[in-house]
């Protein structure tokens, strides 16, 4: 497993030095590739409002305000930088709902085992990725989210990386996770005018070889596109052994 280039340029977004200098020097709330709209459905099917939840790598997006807003009642949102936490403490103090602690994902031993039931990655494994020693940086966060979910418990990924970059270092069967695929257009895609090909619906789980790919036959309308990847953490690692891969085509 190498170092995902396919959308990285020469910032280290996996060093909290970049980070700070970013938030110092940028003013208003960004959020990366997609807004809460267009992740609502896929995060209130697979997340209770009920539900603890940790917002790695939170920065200074709204989608957290937007999922308490919709009626989600505990939020731990952590970042890198002490820049953002301290802009968003200050921003959301008197939110009780929303919770703010700087931290480095690579180590999140704060917490104990099991302690969430849903863990919200936008693009903050894709930064690690950009990074250096960036498997060695992916295989400590994504080992430290495993630790931290409740069985039964979400890993909602959402990544540039395909699955050919990023099933290599989901699919570790120490996590145990019951992985399910979809795939979004980014923000603001038309189709072609005149395009034939039938509309897909992006509710819809996307099949997956016995390899955890896509098939080579399956065509993306939007090269640019956003894989969420709906990792589920199983109660029993057994569950997992014979078609890890084997989708709900009815979970939505």
């Amino acid at each position: 497993m190498y170092r995902d280039v396919s959308s990285c340029n020469t910032y280290d977004y996996g060093d909290a030095v970049y980070w700070d200098a970013r938030y110092l020097q940028e003013a208003g709330s960004f959020d990366w590739y997609q807004r809460y709209a267009a992740l609502r459905p896929f995060v209130r099917k697979f997340i209770s409002t009920s539900a603890s939840i940790l917002m790695v790598g939170c920065g200074n997006a709204v989608m957290s305000e937007d999922m308490i807003k919709d009626g989600y009642e505990d939020i731990m949102n952590i970042d890198i930088s002490s820049v953002a936490i301290d802009i968003m403490r200050r921003k959301y103090q008197f939110i009780p709902q929303l919770k703010y602690m700087q931290m480095d994902v690579k180590d999140m031993s704060f917490f104990p085992d099991e302690k969430f039931g849903a863990v919200v990655d936008k693009g903050t494994l894709d930064s690690l990725m950009c990074g250096t020693d960036a498997p060695i940086s992916a295989a400590q966060m994504l080992g430290e989210v495993s630790r931290l979910l409740k069985p039964g418990g979400v890993y909602l990924l959402i990544t540039y990386g395909d699955p050919k970059v990023r099933m290599p270092h989901l699919m570790r069967p120490s996590y145990n996770w019951k992985i399910t695929l979809f795939i979004i257009p980014r923000p603001g895609f038309e189709r072609p005018e005149g395009c034939s090909t039938p509309e897909k619906s992006y509710l819809e789980p996307v099949p997956l070889t016995d390899k955890g790919l896509l098939s080579p036959s399956f065509v993306m309308e939007d090269p640019d596109s956003h894989f969420i990847y709906v990792c589920q953490k199983m109660d029993d690692p057994n569950l997992n052994n014979a078609a890890p891969y084997l989708l709900n085509t009815n979970v939505l």
